[in-house]
């Protein structure tokens, strides 16, 4: 299989997540080494759940499978360019590669407009629409400073 043949497989499971009425027109599949290790399809809507794009119920599912909070060597596909939480969650998981297939302004144009977080980012936090309030900074501090002495930590 191709890259072609891939993003395929991401459209067929949004259509497929689609028909089954778990959530909106996306799908994502995740393959290392030739073998898809995750597969997400949009699942918002069927479990309340607003964090349960495509891709991040493929980056879970992969995470799993592979044993691994990261996805090196591994490349996702995604029926439409990763929403900025998505994206978010694809640098973290850091795979080797994004392949996608309708843009962001094609899901606008279906009624999925991410547009107003692409312009609440690099806005000041006290200058974005939910007011956000900066509290207790000091004794937050603390347990970064426990983090940062923490001789057993995973990181990454």
């Amino acid at each position: 299989m191709n890259d072609l043949d891939y993003l395929r497989e991401a459209i067929a499971t949004a259509k497929a997540g689609m028909e089954r009425g778990d959530g909106g027109p996306f799908g994502c599949v995740i393959v290392k080494d030739g073998r898809i290790v995750g597969r997400g399809n949009n699942r918002v809507t069927s479990t309340n759940d607003p964090t349960a794009h495509a891709e991040v119920v493929a980056i879970r599912e992969a995470c799993t499978a592979l044993g691994d909070f990261q996805l090196n060597g591994c490349v996702l596909y995604t029926s439409c360019e990763p929403c900025p939480m998505c994206l978010g969650a694809i640098y973290w998981a850091r795979p080797d590669r994004i392949v996608f297939a309708c843009t962001r302004e094609d899901a606008a144009d279906a009624g999925f407009d991410d547009q107003l977080i692409y312009d609440e980012l690099p806005l000041p936090y006290t200058e974005r629409r939910i007011p956000t309030e900066h509290l207790l900074r000091e004794e937050a501090q603390e347990v970064f400073d426990a983090w940062k002495a923490k001789e057993d930590k995973v990181r990454y």
